[in-house]
């Protein structure tokens, strides 16, 4: 067994029971970037959409057709049609394109994921099992961690960085993008002990990346130098 197939089976061998038969997903990028070093590892919070209607996209029929069918070098955010949207063009989509094109990354080629693999409309949807199902899909980011050695972890929004940061133990403050606008919205960056970066962003799906004033693009920039 060559190192790619190996670490295939291992990091799909951590993906939670209790998820498996659950509407979602856990790869937002194909084999290629969840096989080889990556400087970025970029995670949403979960994934959205309806879990209804998406009832027959569970998690384990998503990560066979990954691992089975879909290109190696496969994005979601650049190749998925959402809301029967040309690919690459709905919601966040355009937006995180935006910002790994700025840090002079393929889409297919940077390791994307959710803190958890269960689909809901909104985050309020899971709120009483948030946090259980963060602890069950944490081993599988851990060991991505582990494998791919990124030098920072990218975290769209406050719920998923906040638990991120206090499971890397990223507690030093390091960098900071204040939105030049009325708001103010600030994105931010922190460093734990082992030099791990963790950058809690704006979320995309509010905040409008490809906006001058509005950009974390810098900030992450920052953090992969």
């Amino acid at each position: 067994m060559n190192q790619a197939a190996a670490i295939a089976r291992e990091l799909i061998s951590r993906i939670p029971g209790e998820t498996r038969c659950r509407s979602g997903k856990v790869f937002y990028s194909g084999r290629m970037a969840f096989t080889t070093s990556a400087s970025l590892y970029v995670l949403g919070l979960n994934p959205g959409g309806d879990p209804e209607k998406q009832e027959a996209e569970t998690v384990e029929s998503h990560t066979a057709a990954v691992w089975e069918q879909l290109p190696t070098d496969w994005s979601a955010y650049r190749d998925e049609s959402w809301r029967n949207s040309r690919p690459g063009s709905s919601g966040m989509q355009p937006r995180v394109l935006h910002l790994l094109e700025g840090l002079g990354l393929s889409a297919g080629q940077v390791p994307c994921s959710n803190l958890v693999f269960v689909r809901s409309r909104r985050e309020s949807d899971l709120k009483l099992e948030m946090r259980t199902l963060a602890d069950l899909c944490w081993p599988f980011h851990s060991f991505v961690i582990q494998q791919l050695r990124p030098s920072t972890i990218l975290c769209f929004g406050k719920t998923a960085g906040q638990y991120v940061r206090g499971k890397i133990g990223a507690k030093e403050l390091c960098g900071e993008f204040v939105e030049d606008n009325n708001r103010k919205w600030r994105s931010t960056a922190y460093v734990g002990n082992t030099g791990l970066k963790v950058v809690v962003a704006t979320h995309p799906s509010i905040a409008d990346w490809r906006n001058p004033a509005t950009d974390p693009t810098s900030l992450v920039r920052g953090m992969l130098q």
